[in-house]
């Protein structure tokens, strides 16, 4: 899928949006000593996107429909993301993203979208919403928001197990390069029927789950989530 570089912005780790401060769940799999090396890294970035990911990948490319759309209702999409993250830990690292993306967003791609997406909610919206919703902002689809929220759900863990465990970059890299399809893959389903709200994936990640709520109440950690 061709990504224009407006688009690559979003994808970039250098975005700054608070990312690099998320493990997307690794650091407590580290510290519980379920990832120890590249292989359990790939084994934990494969679950990761398969669960957490697609169903995020979901919901930006619902964003993105819904911010190319009229008639904006984004308190109801962020009820149906704080529905799917069952974690009070992951909704409140979902919200802090996604407070740090909008301002970013807003900056970059002003848009009536991310302004309407920012009075609508009591809180912070969901980083998901903001991301489709910037995607839309910038002049993308909603298969592109898939794929932008698909590839980070990877790449953020990915980068924070670089620096967790000193894994090599380049077998770290390696192991991105293998996913690829997977990344596509999801992607695709995610977008496939982006205005059925009800009908967004729900997929439940139990561990991550419970390792965001032991993450929370660590005393020393490297990483917000």
């Amino acid at each position: 899928m061709e990504l224009p570089a407006r688009l690559l912005l979003l994808a970039d780790s250098r975005l700054p949006a608070g990312g690099h401060a998320h493990s997307g769940g690794l650091e407590p799999a580290v510290t519980a000593g379920e990832v120890r090396d590249v292989a359990g890294l790939a084994d934990f970035l494969r679950g990761r996107l398969a669960t957490a990911g697609l169903v995020s990948a979901a919901l930006a490319a619902a964003a993105c429909a819904h911010a190319r759309a009229s008639g904006w209702a984004w308190e109801r999409l962020d009820a149906e993301a704080d529905a799917r993250t069952p974690s009070p830990a992951q909704r409140k690292a979902s919200r802090a993203q996604g407070r740090s993306l909008l301002r970013v967003a807003r900056r970059t791609w002003p848009h009536p979208a991310l302004d309407a997406l920012a009075d609508a909610c009591r809180e912070p919206p969901h980083q998901p919403l903001v991301q489709g919703a910037a995607t839309a902002a910038a002049g993308g689809t909603p298969a592109q928001a898939a794929a932008i929220s698909a590839y980070g759900a990877v790449t953020g863990a990915a980068s924070a197990g670089v620096r967790l465990l000193g894994l090599d970059p380049l077998a770290v890299h390696g192991v991105l390069a293998d996913l690829a399809p997977s990344i596509d893959a999801v992607a695709g389903r995610a977008s496939r029927r982006p205005d059925d709200w009800a009908g967004l994936p729900a997929l439940s990640a139990p561990a991550l789950d419970r390792y965001a709520e032991l993450h929370l109440g660590a005393d020393l950690r490297l990483f917000e989530s």
